[in-house]
């Protein structure tokens, strides 16, 4: 598949992303807020500013709102759970419509099998989800795999009111990664070929548009992410 987004977009709104728990090193702190009752994993969040990033040419308007975003697509499961607040004060939004896409373990997006030009009518790996009244919401997917050109990542739109108020891309640890990807459904595919160093689109969000992962208890495999998300709705 070819390389994806090419240069990020210019900022349409001052949109900020809020990073759940961990303080992340080089991030730019606007103020410290108690969103424990978001992510209650987490304790306090810090809320950092970052940049809208490309929605890239793999979007696909659809209503399709579920949890459960496989499709029976195979890869390491992941749990990502997703906060959306306001982002001058961090009061959680009721109702938000929460929207993620990404490529399979073999690199490939639903609707775009073999690339831009090869449209189907498949959409896995694709969904909606609205925020309960914590501002919450939790997909069940799996570890994004990887393209030419592109740092694993996964796409994210956030709806409040009928209007996009925003647009990005959620990363990854690398160390994570690269054990993932010695897997089974992503060993045969190797490692892939974009680090964050070398993707311009990464530079854009960085550290503060990467969840915190944990393994997932009891034993069981993947992990679970958790970001908060601030929005000015």
């Amino acid at each position: 598949m070819s390389s994806e987004e090419g240069s990020a977009v210019r900022l349409r709104r001052r949109d900020a992303i809020v990073v759940g728990g961990l303080a992340l090193g080089g991030a730019l702190a606007s103020r410290t807020a108690a969103a424990g009752s978001l992510l209650p994993s987490e304790g306090a969040a810090e809320c950092v500013l970052t940049p809208e990033l490309t929605e890239g040419p793999y979007w696909i308007d659809n209503s399709l709102t579920r949890r459960d975003i496989t499709e029976g697509r195979h890869g390491l499961p992941l749990i990502l759970r997703l906060a959306v607040v306001h982002a001058d004060n961090c009061r959680p939004i009721k109702g938000a419509d929460v929207e993620l896409w990404h490529a399979d373990a073999s690199g490939e997006y639903s609707g775009f099998e073999g690339g831009p030009g090869g449209r189907t009518e498949t959409r896995y790996l694709r969904g909606h989800q609205r925020t309960n009244a914590k501002g919450v919401v939790r997909f069940d997917t799996i570890f994004p795999g990887w393209y030419a050109g592109r740092t694993p990542h996964i796409h994210v739109k956030v709806h409040v009111g009928g209007d996009e108020v925003h647009t990005g891309q959620l990363f990854f640890n690398e160390r994570i990664t690269r054990a993932v990807y010695r897997t089974r459904y992503y060993a045969s595919r190797g490692e892939y070929d974009t680090s964050h160093s070398e993707d311009n689109i990464y530079a854009q969000g960085g550290a503060r548009s990467t969840p915190r992962l944990r393994r997932r208890a009891h034993g069981r495999k993947g992990y679970v992410g958790t970001l908060t998300m601030g929005v000015n709705a």
